[in-house]
């Protein structure tokens, strides 16, 4: 267990600076200048000169990319902006504030918003995909496969808006959404953050409901399965003993990553509701050819990936015999 994991973090340290190489390649590659939006509309040439040496890049690009890098570890000295303790992910070139900082505050927006959506997914995608491998063929599998399918056609920027518009502005059932710090208030947390997650929830549940279905229909035709049954034993406990075990391995494959996905900033879903997190940082950054401010939110939302593949890995010893770490 112990080489596995350290294989793995090795590997994902590996992955994580390459991801963050090619981003660093590919903003310079984008014909557009950072000091001159750094500077503002109006800036002489000297100025702008003056802005690229305190930023740092008047330097070859393979140095700003290992001061950048040594910065994460070690902090670092920034003539624009001062010292910069570690983790150092540099400083917004758009709002002047520190990235990891930035990072943070809206972390618990993108945390709760994920946390909630989990719940909502795990729970109707797959008890309505069992439901379905158990009355395989009968009007009611038919019925949760003709929902899946339809929620699966549906988009967020679609969805989000029409339910706020009978829920919330019409019907008033719920409070507008926004963020409220479940340590302040846990009822108005909850309650303002309801529709987000049902809505960013629609296309996963359907997405897990087929997959959950197909998976326990899949191990319900196995050997072991069938031997089970040839020795007596009946088909709810071979259905709840053994054949979900054998399903949940590719599940619990898709659900690390899109946790990952969700933690790295669920993009769509908080622009729709106006939802300052991670993901909206990441558009923000975008716009404003914000350097530092991409990079910072791209390596968090690859570092959740990575980290989460390798949780799902070491579950996979837990939820399947068959499978061992080697």
């Amino acid at each position: 267990m112990t080489s596995f994991l350290v294989r793995r973090i090795l590997g994902a340290l590996m992955i994580l600076l390459i991801i963050s190489a090619v981003t660093f390649y590919l903003f310079y590659a984008v014909p557009r200048d950072p000091a001159r939006a750094f500077c503002g509309k109006i800036c002489p040439p000297e100025t702008l000169q003056l802005v690229r040496h305190n930023l740092g890049m008047d330097e070859p690009l393979f140095v700003q990319y290992w001061h950048w890098l040594v910065g994460i570890f070690a902090g670092r000295e920034l003539v624009q902006f001062g010292d910069c303790p570690a983790p150092c992910l540099g400083y917004s070139f758009a709002t002047q504030e520190p990235v990891f900082g930035a990072i943070v505050d809206r972390f618990p927006v993108t945390l709760s918003l994920t946390f909630g959506a989990s719940i909502v997914i795990l729970a109707f995608g797959i008890i309505t995909g069992m439901i379905a491998a158990w009355k395989v063929g009968q009007p009611l599998d038919k019925i949760a496969s003709a929902s899946s399918v339809i929620g699966a056609s549906l988009q967020i920027y679609f969805v989000g808006p029409l339910l706020a518009f009978y829920l919330v502005d019409t019907m008033q059932l719920i409070p507008r959404p926004s963020y409220v710090p479940v340590t302040e208030d846990p009822v108005g947390w909850f309650t303002h953050l309801l529709l987000p997650w049902v809505v960013l929830s629609i296309i996963f549940t359907a997405n897990y409901t087929r997959m959950t279905r197909s998976q326990m229909v899949e191990q319900l035709a196995e050997d072991y399965v069938r031997t089970a049954r040839a020795k007596g034993m009946s088909n709810r406990a071979v259905f709840f003993r053994f054949a979900w075990r054998g399903a949940m391995i590719p599940i619990v494959t898709i659900f690390g990553v899109d946790l990952a996905t969700l933690l790295g900033g669920a993009i769509i879903t908080e622009q729709t509701f106006t939802l300052h997190g991670i993901g909206e940082l990441a558009v923000r950054a975008v716009q404003n050819n914000d350097l530092p401010m991409l990079l910072g939110v791209t390596i968090v939302g690859a570092a959740m990936i990575v980290i989460l593949n390798i949780v799902v890995d070491v579950l996979y010893a837990f939820i399947d015999p068959r499978v061992r770490l080697t």
